[in-house]
C-alpha cells in the first residue's frame, strides 16, 4: 500500500544523515549530506521526489581496472551500495539479500541487472581481496575501490554520509557508513528508490521486475 506521509520524509531525511551498518557516530550524523525530499512510502522502498543523479566517479575495479560509474552503468537498473569488506554484520547481510533476490529473475534479466559495491575502506579493500568478497556473494557483482576522498564525496552525492575507517581501543578497525541501497532507472539514469537495511530478499525480489523497467514498485 503506497501513501504519502511527511513522516516518510523526516525518516528518509535522518536516515541519510546516520552512519551505520559497523559503527554510528554523533559527529558524522551532524555532517550536512545531499538533500532528500520523499514522494512516497511503498512497503520496502522509499520513493523520491527529486530523484539522485548517478555519482560522478571513476574508481578501480577488481581486475584492477578503470571504472567510469557513470558511462559503464548508463541506461541500465542498477543499484548502489556503499560497504567494506571486513564489516561483521550488515553489509554482507544486505549484499546477500541481493543477491538471493537475483537468483529469482529470469537469466536474461539477471545479466541486465548491475550491482554495484563502493568500498568505504579502500586502504584494505583491494581489487584482489574486494573481488574474492563478492565472488562469495554473487560473481556478477561490481566492486569498485579507490582514493578515500574520492568515495567519500560520491557517496555524498547520493545522500550517504561515510567517515575515514577508524582504529577501535581493541586493535579492529571500524568503518562507519550510511547502509542504503540506492536504485536507479536504466531510462533515466536517476536514483528514485532508496532501501534500508532491513530490506529482506522477499522485498527486493518483489521489486527488482519493476526496477528493471524503470518502474515504481
Amino acid at each position: 500500500m503506497v501513501k504519502k506521509t511527511v513522516l516518510a520524509a523526516a525518516f528518509v531525511a535522518a536516515a541519510a544523515l546516520t552512519l551505520s551498518a559497523c559503527g554510528s557516530s554523533d559527529d558524522g550524523a551532524k555532517k550536512p549530506v545531499a538533500d532528500v525530499s520523499v514522494q512516497t512510502k511503498t512497503k520496502a522502498a522509499t520513493v523520491l521526489d527529486q530523484p539522485f543523479t548517478k555519482p560522478d566517479l571513476v574508481l578501480t575495479d577488481t581486475h584492477g581496472k578503470k571504472y567510469d560509474l557513470r558511462e559503464q552503468t548508463k541506461g541500465k537498473p542498477t543499484l548502489i551500495y556503499f560497504g567494506y569488506t571486513n564489516c561483521p554484520d550488515v553489509c554482507p547481510l544486505i549484499m546477500s539479500n541481493i543477491a538471493i533476490a537475483k537468483k529469482s529473475l529470469p537469466e536474461a534479466d539477471r545479466e541486465k541487472l548491475q550491482v554495484v559495491f563502493v568500498t568505504t575502506d579502500p586502504e584494505r579493500d583491494t581489487p584482489a581481496s574486494l573481488g574474492s568478497w563478492l565472488k562469495a556473494q554473487d560473481a556478477s557483482f561490481i566492486g569498485l575501490t579507490g582514493d578515500f576522498p574520492t568515495i567519500q564525496a560520491g557517496a555524498r552525492q547520493i545522500g550517504i554520509g561515510i567517515d575515514a575507517p577508524k582504529k577501535e581501543k581493541d586493535g579492529t578497525v571500524v568503518s562507519m557508513h550510511g547502509s542504503q541501497v540506492i536504485a536507479f532507472s536504466p531510462k533515466t539514469d536517476k536514483g528514485y528508490l532508496v532501501y534500508s537495511e532491513d530490506t529482506s530478499p522477499d522485498d527486493y525480489e518483489k521489486d527488482l521486475p519493476k526496477i528493471l523497467q524503470g518502474e515504481t514498485p
